[in-house]
Formats: C-alpha cells, structure tokens, sequence
C-alpha cells in the first residue's frame, strides 16, 4: 500500500521545515561517531576508576576488546511500574557476559509518581522533572565509558526525559527495555464510579481507599491508558522496544526474556560490531510521524502533545501542533481503552495489541515502513509478536484479526474515522483536546465562563453547590513559567458529576489534564499563558467561551476582548515548599507549551 498522502506532506514539511537543525544534530553525531569507541581515549587513570567496583567483569573491561553497556534506571519504588527495575541491572550484567559484552549502572534518574503528587503541591515539579531526568541521564553517559545505553523507564515524564538524553547522545546505540502493566485489578470504570460518589459524599473515605488499592494493587504500571502505557506504545511504534515488549506483565517469565534479549541486542549494535545503530540515526522525522500515527490511533495521552515535541528537539526535528491535527485528521482511532472504553492494557494486549495495530496501519499506508529500528531497516518487524516455547524466546507472525472487537478494530472498521486529539486555536489563542472519549453531543460547548486561578477554589465552588448551570471553568496561570504546569485530574470527578446532572460543563487552562483525560471537554495547553499575558488573562467571569472540537477553534464571543488589560496574579505561593524554591530558574526559563515546555532545549 503506498503512503497516505497526508502522512507524506506532513513527513515532508517536518523534514523540510527541520532540515537546519536537523543537519547539525547529524553532523555532531558524525563527529562523535569518527572519534572511535569512547573507552579508547580515556586514560588508564580514568578506566581504573571506571573499572574499580566492577569485580567480575574488571579484566573484560580493563582489555576494552568486549562492548560495554551503560545502564540508566529510573529505579525506584514509590512507582509500582518502576519497582521491578530493582533486579534488572544483575539480570542484565549476566544477560551481558552470555552475549560477550559487560554492563554497569551508568547512573540513576529520579522519578516521580503522578499518582502520588496529583491535586498536591509537588505537581507543580512534575513536567519539570522531565528535564531533570535528561539532566541525570546526560550525567551518567557523560562517563563516556559505553558503547551501547539500555535505558529503564516507563511512567510519564521518564520516558521522554531518557528519549531527550539518548538523542542528545545520538551516536550511542541505546535500547528502551520496559517492565511492564500490573495485572487487572478492579474494572476502571468501577473505580471511577467510586470516586464520583465519593466526591458527592456518599461514599465513605474507607470505601474510596478500598477500591483505590484494589485497582492499584501491585508491580507494574496503572493499567489504563494514560500517559506511562502510551510512553511505552510510543516507544514501540518509534522503533526504541523490541517487539511485542510494551504490555507484558512484570512477573511472566517471558519479560525476563524480552529483557535478556534487549541487552543481547544492546551488545550486537555497537561500533565493535557489524550492525552499528546509533540512537539519532532511528530518531529522524519517519520515527515521529509513525509515533503521531500511534498516539492518534490509539487514543493516547494528551501529555505526549508537550513530550513529542521535546524528544523531537533534542533530535533535530521541529514538530508542530499543525503536524499532530493533520495526521489526526487521516488515522483512525482502532482503539478503546480506558477512559475512552471499559477494556485495560492487558485486554488490549490480549486482543491483538500493538503487533496486530501496527500491521494495519502499515496495510493502510498510515505508517513508514521504511523507518529504521533497534533491529533494523524496517518498521515491518514489529508486526511480530514474541513468544517463550520451551524456555527459548522467538518472534512469530502477530494476529491479522481481532480478537476482540469491542477493544481492538482494523483500520477499515474502526471505532472512529480520524484519532484522538485535535488542536484548537482562535481569540483565546492555541491548545489541545483529547476528544477519543468525550460524547460527540459534547464536542461543542458554548456557555458562561467561570474563571479561576487555583484548581482548589474549583474544588471548593463544587462543594458549595455553585455549579448549578451550564459553565466553562477556566483554570489560569498553570502554565509551565506560572507554577510548572500541573496536571488538574483531580477535578475530573466533580466536572464529571455536573455533566451527569445534566449539565453542560467544559475546562480551558493553560495547564495540563491527566494522560487519562476523560468525558470532559477539556481544552488544554492553551498558549500563550496568562502568566505571559497571553489571552485568557483577559477574560472575566460571564464571558461567552465557545470550544468547538469540530471546527477546531476556541473563542470567547466578547466584543471588547482585544482591548481589555489583561489581569495578573499573585504567584508567590508557587515558588516556596516541598522544594520548589530550587525550580525557579526552570519557571523563569522555560519553554511555551506548543514548543514542548523544555528548559534544557
């Protein structure tokens, strides 16, 4: 099936519109590349140091003949998805040894659990730490001791921060190994119901914690589809996982395999080889697209909206809101998981799962078969499924049907004719809605506005009954340079709860929504912030505010509006406690969210 015309422009705009910097990118890892392994030019003093706590590898690594792997883990366990991660540095120096190779933990990155910080003060470091992670990271390659990177992260600023350090060290083959969702716990929408009865009072708190820990309840990622499990679809479709790896259970044998594999691959893709694959020759502008086409198709996580673009940056690729409307517009969306279905990742998997999605859409000329990975020269492999038959892992042709077409659709049938996300621009200024699970009947809401500047006071409205007509709640300065740009999920429950009395109820905020944005309409990122001026700085309380995801536009139907002052606010409080005194270099520096709000880009 040749390409799909939409998909082509697109890809030619962004090479074309990227080719500056795209070139420079290029040339630096040119340079890097002609040097010769890094271990070579460090002095005896430096490998010995190197080298010192490596006990059983130390000869291997002193005579420099075997590739070394460098390990950068976001081990913790504070998040379930990273906790398996804890034996994974033995796993892989032993993974290692049988492929002729070493390996040492390069270094660690933090991660923080959104789960943990949401509706607290600590999200407000949350897209921060994204930047720090690729901080930590360049930290760690910075050893220049390596010849390969195996990278551990799953959740939803670490992937995306390790993606921005490993293109920055483009010319180091690196391989993304995940550990995996959690089995199914209580059904999403279970949970969800708890949380709305509790938010109206009548669930008690031991009945929410209940159903919380039974749907939280063990090692691996949140089983819905929010940020981390699309970060780990992004990583498959971009070529950086080996097949099928995305959605296997921590504690099934076969991903101790994939993860043996995936540093046996590591060891085969070094300039010692005949197979040399550094990371920024995968990461060009056919890597990106074929990861718009699987954010689309799959109803992923608005916050990839602000990631991509990031991870593109450090690759020398410009990527623009433009980019993901347009290939929104062309793929369907073949998907539905939680909170655009009842199914989790698991059923997903089940059903077909990411071989049997990129099969199709390859079929339709959705995808560039022609975008290199950690395999190969050919996206195609990842049709491909893995399978552990009597101890030994081999790949084997993916499913050609569904399995389940209540969770999983081909291309020509699908649940939707265009994906999941749509950008919005107009006299409010430019943004982003998920609309994958939002009711057609509530694409377009247009009602008085209420506007507030702490998602607490919309907290506390809520509880005051004042929500008791149709209303848009506009959340201002929650941009990135404001307070860092937290997630606002914590007022799902109450929007949802209006929308079910019957009423029509929207969010706009220049901040973010959870990777798991529900029913609500919610138009989101809207740049430029208030804190910088921008347009929603001049609305007031009653203003008519129209978001209209069809025609993709987002307006406020007030006369005056162009000559009005915008307002300020107080943002002292976001720049003191649980140590946001130390982000305020990233508040004052920090990119707009169309560009992917980076600091260290």
């Amino acid at each position: 099936m040749p390409l799909n015309s939409t998909i082509d422009r697109v890809t030619d705009r962004i090479r074309e519109r990227s080719a500056p910097t795209r070139e420079r990118y290029l040339a630096q890892i040119s340079e890097a590349v002609a040097k010769g392994p890094a271990r070579a030019h460090l002095s005896c003093g430096n490998q010995a140091h190197a080298y010192a706590a490596m006990t059983d590898d130390k000869a291997a690594l002193a005579a420099a003949r075997l590739p070394n792997i460098g390990i950068v883990t976001a081990y913790n366990d504070m998040l379930s998805a990273h906790q398996p991660y804890e034996d994974y540095p033995k796993l892989i120096r032993e993974a290692a040894r049988r492929a002729g190779a070493t390996a040492q933990v390069a270094g660690g990155v933090p991660a923080m659990c959104d789960g943990v910080t949401q509706g607290q003060p600590g999200m407000e470091l949350s897209l921060f730490s994204r930047d720090v992670i690729a901080l930590a990271a360049a930290v760690a390659l910075t050893h220049n001791a390596f010849d390969s990177a195996i990278f551990l992260g799953v959740c939803d600023k670490i992937v995306p921060g390790l993606v921005m350090a490993a293109a920055t060290f483009g010319h180091i083959p690196s391989i993304f190994v995940p550990a995996g969702p959690m089995t199914s716990g209580i059904p999403n929408d279970q949970k969800s119901k708890v949380r709305n009865a509790f938010a109206e009072g009548k669930a008690s708190r031991e009945e929410l914690m209940a159903a919380e820990m039974a749907s939280y309840h063990g090692i691996g990622t949140c089983t819905f589809y929010g940020t981390a499990n699309t970060n780990q679809m992004l990583m498959e479709f971009m070529g950086l996982h080996l097949p099928g790896a995305s959605f296997v259970n921590p504690e099934n044998p076969l991903r101790a395999a994939l993860t043996s594999a995936a540093v046996e691959r590591a060891a085969t893709m070094t300039a010692l080889g005949n197979d040399f694959r550094p990371v920024g020759d995968i990461l060009d502008e056919r890597a990106y697209v074929n990861g718009l086409v699987g954010l689309m198709a799959t109803g992923g996580s608005t916050n990839l909206v602000l990631h991509m673009p990031a991870m593109a940056r450090a690759s020398g690729i410009v990527l623009d809101l433009s980019d993901f409307d347009e290939i929104s517009q062309v793929v369907p969306l073949m998907a539905k998981v939680y909170p655009n279905g009842l199914a989790d990742v698991n059923h997903f998997h089940a059903a077909g799962g990411l071989g049997y999605m990129i099969g199709q859409l390859l079929d339709a000329g959705l995808m560039h078969a022609d975008a290199k990975s950690v395999l190969g020269d050919s996206i195609s492999q990842y049709r491909q499924e893995p399978k552990l038959m009597d101890g030994r892992l081999a790949w084997h042709d993916g499913p050609t049907e569904t399995l389940n077409d209540k969770i999983l659709r081909p291309a020509t049938d699908p649940f939707q004719p265009t994906g999941g996300l749509r950008q919005l621009s107009g006299n409010l200024g430019r943004g982003v809605i998920k609309i994958s699970a939002v009711a057609p009947e509530r694409h377009v809401i247009e009602a008085p506005c209420r506007i507030f500047h702490d998602q607490n006071d919309v907290k506390a409205a809520f509880k005051a009954g004042e929500f008791t007509s149709d209303t848009v709640v506009v959340v201002r300065f929650q941009g990135p340079s404001a307070n860092g740009m937290p997630e606002l999920h914590s007022l799902t429950p109450m929007l949802s709860i209006c929308q079910e009395r019957g009423l029509k109820m929207a969010l706009v905020t220049d901040g973010r929504m959870s990777g798991a944005s529900g029913k609500v309409p919610a138009a989101i990122h809207v740049a430029p912030e208030a804190a910088k001026g921008g347009p929603l700085a001049r609305l007031r309380d009653g203003d008519i505010v129209r978001l209209d995801a069809v025609a993709g536009t987002l307006s406020v139907l007030a006369t005056d509006f162009d000559r009005r002052e915008p307002v300020t606010a107080d943002l002292s409080g976001n720049s003191h406690g649980l140590g946001r005194e130390l982000f305020e270099a990233f508040r004052r520096n920090v990119g707009t969210s169309e560009t992917g709000a980076a600091v260290v880009l």
